[in-house]
């Protein structure tokens, strides 16, 4: 039977009651295969059970090592009905970077996709909490990592698909690894109930009201017309974790891919009859719309009428030409980080586009932007200070208590999440986001945002991607240092990008070197990565 008390949300409760009222509905898409609500529960009750005969307890932390797939959705589930916790893995990380992770994350079983099995083979010997591994089969032939490694659907198979788990809480454990742009990984660990307001839909971002009894949701699925999203980033990402359940609980079609490729992209559209596009900025916008706009009538778009982007700038030039060859799009623009929530969102339709720097959004309720002395910032003031929010936010980040004062602070006796997100605040209440300060760059007592003036660069005809990051200077301390990706048969000189982009930022902030690279480096999640930047600028001569 469902159980989720008024005013206390389980994640797990919340989709089995989806399942109840959205059974025959498609649940998933992925990989080839396909999940109804019901099938998707049935695989997720087996695998919680197979589970739980292992010994896995409420509270114990299963890690997913794998692309996006049904598998991947499976294991979500499961992990929530029992009251375990999963723990996302970057599959881009390098043994270093894993070791960090598996070490910090006490992992206790892993189920890893068999193309990684490698990586975990090297590790599993230093991981002394681990006591399980499952493999995923995805056509690879590497070797079992363990002597003792269980396979999937032989696993699945030992469970039983009832739904006879005991009840849960609102206070049950959800933890997100997030990278960041600099560091390793932190583990952001949050109470259901609280992230559920803060991005599963408990919270109404346009009318910024909340849900006050878990029926809420089930209704505002129960139409005739069903949508379907389609987020393309990984699902170790948050913001597609977050699309994949909060459109779950309202009974929503979730298609994923396991990989960027902007014409499997466009083909998964027309296929599916795809609603709604999920992006993270211009690092997918860009490549998705040119290849688009090679020949718009190659593929059918006209199920698509929505995209919404997170995590990374997605610039006004960009927008325009989604706008261009698909007029009556509404675009959505987010912001918010793992520790936060969403602070605020704005949409754009064709012809208002614009952004001074970074995006200008509608603050969500509890946040704001406070200045040094730790005061709300005026409205028109452009006093530049750091985005906090109250109300849901994390517990703390696991296992770093000096990081979790840092950033989880109390203000005049209400407790706060600010993860270090620079912004002003606009005449109107709006907030236009400036940046992460861990990479801020400092020139001669000014600080320069590198996302603004990435966002300047990359709208060059001659850019695909960009970076910006601080170069060393004897005068400035710092100065503006741009990575740029040209386009085939281009070379944009510093000269070049220096004129246009004094019509985007003002003069301090334009570039003064420029270094050309094949491809930018960025995260599963569209961030770019600032410490591989930081190396090409130490050791790469610029360009001219």
């Amino acid at each position: 039977m469902f159980y989720c008390a008024q005013m206390d949300f389980n994640l797990a409760d919340l989709f089995e009651q989806a399942v109840d009222a959205f059974a025959e509905r498609t649940a998933l898409v992925a990989g080839g295969k396909r999940r109804t609500y019901a099938e998707l529960e049935a695989r997720a009750n087996q695998l919680g059970h197979a589970l739980a005969d292992l010994g896995i307890q409420p509270g114990d932390h299963i890690g997913i090592y794998a692309y996006n797939s049904v598998e991947w959705a499976e294991i979500l589930w499961a992990v929530f009905k029992i009251r375990a916790v999963w723990i996302n893995i970057n599959y881009r990380y390098v043994d270093e970077e894993l070791r960090y992770l598996f070490d910090n994350a006490d992992l206790k079983a892993l189920f890893v996709e068999r193309s990684f099995a490698d990586r975990v083979e090297r590790l599993a010997p230093e991981m002394p909490t681990l006591e399980h591994v499952v493999v995923i089969e995805d056509g690879t032939d590497l070797a079992d990592p363990t002597p003792r490694t269980l396979h999937y659907e032989d696993f699945l198979a030992t469970g039983s698909p009832l739904r006879d788990f005991g009840p849960r809480s609102g206070d049950d454990h959800y933890m997100v690894y997030t990278g960041g742009t600099t560091g390793m990984p932190k583990g952001v660990v949050w109470r259901h109930h609280d992230v559920f307001f803060a991005f599963g839909g408990g919270l109404d971002p346009v009318a910024n009201t909340r849900i006050t009894n878990a029926s809420e949701m089930i209704a505002k699925g129960s139409g005739d017309f069903v949508l379907t999203h389609f987020p393309i980033a990984p699902l170790m990402h948050g913001a597609t974790q977050w699309c994949l359940m909060g459109q779950s609980f309202v009974g929503s079609k979730i298609v994923l891919t396991a990989k960027f490729e902007p014409d499997e992209v466009w083909r998964i559209i027309e296929e599916e009859k795809v609603s709604n596009l999920m992006i993270t900025g211009d690092a997918m916008a860009k490549p998705l719309i040119e290849h688009l706009a090679e020949d718009p009538s190659r593929y059918d778009t006209s199920s698509l009428f929505a995209i919404s982007s997170s995590a990374a700038i997605f610039s006004s030039p960009v927008k325009d030409q989604f706008f261009e060859v698909l007029p009556n799009l509404i675009i959505t623009d987010a912001i918010g980080s793992s520790e936060s929530g969403n602070n605020g969102m704005r949409m754009f339709t064709k012809g208002n586009t614009k952004m001074t720097s970074g995006p200008t959004v509608s603050r969500l309720g509890g946040t704001v932007v406070f200045d040094e002395d730790m005061n709300e910032v005026v409205p028109g003031s452009g006093v530049v200070g750091k985005i906090a929010r109250a109300g849901d936010i994390p517990l703390m980040y696991y296992k770093a208590p000096e990081k979790t004062a840092e950033t989880f602070i109390t203000v005049r006796g209400t407790r706060y999440a600010m993860p270090g997100d620079f912004a002003t605040v606009e005449e109107d209440g709006s907030i236009t986001l400036l940046g992460r300060g861990s990479v801020v760059i400092n020139s001669g007592g000014e600080k320069i945002f590198p996302e603004e003036v990435e966002s300047a660069v990359r709208s060059h005809p001659g850019v695909i991607d960009a970076i910006v990051v601080g170069a060393p200077d004897e005068r400035w301390g710092q100065t503006v240092a741009a990575i740029i990706h040209p386009r085939p048969g281009t070379t944009p000189t510093l000269e070049e990008i220096q004129t246009f982009c004094r019509d985007h930022v003002a003069g301090y902030k334009v570039p003064r070197k420029l270094f050309v690279v094949d491809a930018i480096l960025r995260s599963p999640a569209g961030k770019p990565d600032y410490r591989w930047a930081g190396e090409i600028v130490a050791t790469a001569t610029p360009a001219n």
